[in-house]
């Protein structure tokens, strides 16, 4: 699936659970921009990117604000926001619980976020980009694996491993009101044909070492 999609399936997740009602969106962790001004297309929202390297696409930057920023400090005043979307960003973050709370300051009271990041107690990775030669795959998998085998994979090691479900979980409790998990509606409505083996996945209990990544969504 394109990255375009992703964030489309995003968006629709997005607007079952708060609705139409959203005015200012922010994006942490941005990348080119083409993630904010999809959601901005998609949500009818007015919507900012941060991101550290200012590489902005020229296009996604006439549909949304993108500026350079850093996440543990952004530059927004507090309760700015409707909404805060982060997806495969928070893992990057050295001081990541700094810019959750940072995340959680500028939201309004009652805002809703999505956060995503890569599945640490996956098996495999990158199965499903299709952009990818099968060397590569390969290649970085072995990389994935040796890290565990020395007991480093974790992102304080460089390593970019993401979090388990239950530790995403616990540290958006920790910071915001609540924290559902949304990696199997995001699942489904990734991927429809799969119906059938994400639901018994998620039901034997084996997502949770072969879904990819975790999703939640929750308010402040």
């Amino acid at each position: 699936m394109s990255s375009e999609n992703k964030t489309k399936v995003t968006a629709k997740i997005i607007r079952e659970r708060v609705g139409s009602d959203l005015h200012r969106i922010l994006v942490v962790g941005c990348g080119s921009g083409i993630e904010a001004a999809i959601l901005a297309q998609e949500l009818k929202a007015k919507v900012f990117g941060i991101d550290i390297n200012p590489s902005f696409d020229p296009i996604a930057a006439k549909k949304a604000d993108l500026r350079e920023g850093d996440a543990t400090s952004l530059e927004f005043v507090d309760e700015y926001f409707d909404f805060v979307y982060s997806y495969h960003v928070l893992e990057h973050i050295p001081n990541f619980r700094k810019a959750l709370f940072e995340i959680r300051r500028v939201l309004i009271k009652g805002g809703a976020y999505f956060i995503g990041t890569p599945n640490r107690l996956r098996l495999f990775s990158y199965i499903l980009i299709k952009t990818t030669p099968l060397s590569k795959k390969i290649k970085w998998n072995l990389s994935d694996w040796k890290s565990r085998i020395k007991g480093k994979f974790r992102n304080e090691y460089g390593a970019h491993a993401g979090f388990s479900s239950h530790e995403l979980q616990v540290e958006l409790k920790n910071v915001f009101n609540s924290a559902e998990e949304v990696t199997v509606p995001y699942y489904l409505e990734s991927y429809p044909r799969y119906a059938h083996l994400i639901r018994f996945l998620d039901k034997s209990g084996l997502g949770k070492f072969l879904f990819p990544s975790v999703y939640f969504f929750g308010r402040k």
